[in-house]
């Protein structure tokens, strides 16, 4: 089988899974019990009503049992972590660390999507992804850098949270901010801070809405992904900023 197709049947497989988590886990839900179910009707669905995409196309978005809709939150997910899993393989061009890498970014997704739901981030993605993010590339490099980042945020957190007298940043971002740490390193990882930084100033310019906290995991993982993907697009910038 063709590299790519395998890679994108397994991004749509981990894609549906990650569908269940990002609806279970924030509530306290097991990802394996009861079995898939309509969440209007609750009927059990048969297991030609789970084929990632195509059984949420072939039923039109609606239930075959109720006529409910269906989210389309379920394609979009498993559309964007095929697509995770194929730029994986475009960036590193090996399969063991295409699905490294892939799984990383699709865990990422599911994580930004939870936090901008439920303003939460469960230890039962960040921490698989951060030790993923650990067997790239250089096992022994990765982790060094990714602490490294981890450290630096914590102390991030300890030095603004004194000085505003408030909690800020949460044990999550420093999570992946070890995930950064160890697929950037140093460098290209403080790039992409900073671009999370940038495209969350402009998200909460765009929102400005009073009270309103913004989830700062969506951004850090655009950030990564986007500094990751186009890394020789970022290693010219870099260049140009320290000439």
């Amino acid at each position: 089988m063709d590299i790519i197709a395998l890679l994108i049947i397994i991004g749509l497989c981990i894609g549906s899974f990650l569908n269940v988590a990002i609806l279970r886990i924030p509530k306290g839900e097991s990802v394996s019990l009861p079995a898939s179910h309509c969440t209007h009707c609750l009927h059990p669905l048969a297991w030609y009503h789970n084929i990632p995409l195509f059984s949420w196309l072939f039923l039109r978005g609606k239930c075959a049992f109720c006529h409910g809709t269906i989210s389309f939150q379920y394609p979009l997910i498993e559309t964007l972590s095929a697509l995770l899993y194929v730029c994986a393989w475009i960036q590193t061009g090996e399969l063991l660390q295409a699905l490294i890498f892939g799984t990383v970014f699709a865990l990422l997704l599911s994580l930004s999507l939870i936090d901008l739901r439920y303003k939460a981030v469960p230890d039962a993605l960040s921490l698989p992804a951060l030790i993923l993010s650990f067997l790239t590339n250089n096992p022994l490099l990765a982790l060094e850098q990714g602490l490294l980042f981890m450290g630096g945020f914590a102390l991030l957190r300890i030095s603004l949270s004194f000085a505003l007298k408030k909690e800020v940043m949460g044990e999550a971002d420093i999570i992946i901010a070890g995930v950064i740490g160890a697929l950037l390193g140093i460098k290209l990882g403080l790039l992409a801070i900073y671009l999370s930084a940038v495209i969350a100033l402009v998200a909460f310019m765009v929102v400005r809405k009073k009270g309103y906290e913004l989830p700062f995991i969506p951004f850090l993982s655009a950030g990564l992904f986007v500094t990751w993907f186009w890394n020789d697009f970022a290693l010219i910038l870099l260049g140009k900023l320290y000439e």
